[in-house]
């Protein structure tokens, strides 16, 4: 969805953070427009692969001071981890009540 004309496409400064999925990234031109300064900076917590290899383009970006890149686990903090805990027992707790369980439409 997004390779070098989409960047050439940007306002000079954006960001570009990407948790969606690492496929909708041309690494390679996003790798060229953090180092021609089209793009002000990255992150992401995906990759086109899982685990990234030593030569793919979002571990070279990690050399560059605008570039940040987590596992895809990074949305696991304590927190986050607890809403979940917190959910599956109202839900459970909802089911034993004979209710209706909050589900995704």
């Amino acid at each position: 969805m997004l390779g070098a004309r989409e960047f050439a496409l940007m306002k000079p400064g954006a960001l570009l953070v990407n948790t969606a999925r690492g496929g909708l990234i041309d690494e390679e031109a996003l790798l060229e427009a953090l180092l021609e300064g089209r793009l002000a900076g990255a992150a992401s917590d995906v990759a086109g692969r899982e685990p990234p290899q030593p030569h793919d383009p979002l571990l070279r970006a990690l050399a560059l001071p605008n570039f940040i890149l987590t596992p895809h686990v990074a949305w696991a903090s304590d927190e986050a981890m607890q809403r979940l805990a917190d959910q599956l027992i109202d839900n459970l707790e909802a089911f034993m009540r004979g209710e209706s369980l909050r589900r995704v439409r």
